[in-house]
């Protein structure tokens, strides 16, 4: 890739950060999804009983296809959320997420062990996310992404915003800057798997 065409997707300050990526960390509600928390109850005709509650959530395919490229490429990947989803444990399951940590009211434990059981420092870290809870971690990622639309405050102290929205393929668009500024996008492609 030229040196216009790497300009143009970031400052040359978060490519040199990207270059140094080995770990991609993410929330989920608000950067995967769109934010949205869907819950579907559903009751016996008869209203007798308790009713069974559901939680559905939506995931891009290109994001999909982002962290499958990730982890061929050898960038190891994980979500740190605040919510129990057993959705997002399956999504994590599906794409080969070795870090997932559910139910995180306070996430830098997770980030610790994240960081620990990968064998990288805070500058070799990329983290995405979207609201409050994120900024702490965000302050000590080396490459600190705010999702399009994100919390103002977040957006503050992180080093680039996304273009895409929540839910459109956010992590895929970090997942590119990150290989195209370690020069290794042309070489993941034909590596994509459907």
């Amino acid at each position: 890739m030229s040196n216009l065409a790497l300009a143009s997707l970031a400052s040359p300050d978060v490519l040199a950060r990207a270059r140094k990526i080995k770990l991609f960390l993410m929330d989920v509600d608000g950067t995967l999804t769109d934010g949205g928390v869907c819950l579907i109850s559903t009751t016996t005709a008869d209203g007798a009983g308790d009713p069974v509650v559901s939680e559905m959530k939506v995931f891009n395919a290109q994001d999909g296809q982002g962290l499958s490229l990730a982890h061929t490429m050898g960038i190891q990947t994980g979500f740190i959320t605040g919510r129990s989803s057993p959705a997002v444990a399956r999504r994590a399951q599906e794409l080969k997420v070795p870090f997932v940590y559910l139910g995180q009211a306070k996430k830098t434990e997770a980030f610790e062990e994240c960081m620990q059981k990968a064998g990288v420092t805070e500058e070799e870290v990329a983290y995405m996310g979207d609201d409050l809870p994120d900024i702490p971690l965000a302050r000590r990622a080396g490459l600190a992404v705010c999702v399009a639309g994100g919390a103002p405050e977040l957006a503050a102290v992180c080093h680039f915003t996304t273009r895409r929205l929540p839910g459109h393929g956010t992590a895929r668009e970090v997942i590119e800057l990150i290989l195209k500024a370690q020069g290794r996008w042309e070489q993941a492609v034909p590596l994509a798997l459907a």
